[in-house]
């Protein structure tokens, strides 16, 4: 049993379109974040060109986590027009 019914602290009528769409929110804003610190990152060095030897070990590694967020993102925007599609059928 959840938590969440059992002392009545869950949202009525949450359904899981409006949970993905919240995280997906929550999502977009790390990964614009995450952008804006690479940006400073590479300002700060000095270097923005990725195929430099001397570009900034932790903006390559913010590059990444950008792109696995964009990664997940894509994902589950496809699951909600998946089930959007389903719903409508």
């Amino acid at each position: 049993m959840s938590l969440h019914r059992r002392f009545g602290t869950g949202r009525p009528g949450t359904t899981l379109e409006s949970k993905i769409g919240r995280m997906l929110s929550d999502l977009v804003l790390a990964c614009r974040q995450i952008e804006a610190d690479i940006a400073a990152e590479e300002e700060r060095a000095g270097i923005s060109n990725r195929s430099d030897a001397r570009y900034p070990i932790l903006a390559r590694s913010l590059n990444e986590r950008c792109a696995n967020l964009k990664g997940t993102i894509a994902t589950l925007e496809k699951r909600v027009m998946e089930t959007s599609r389903l719903d409508a059928a």
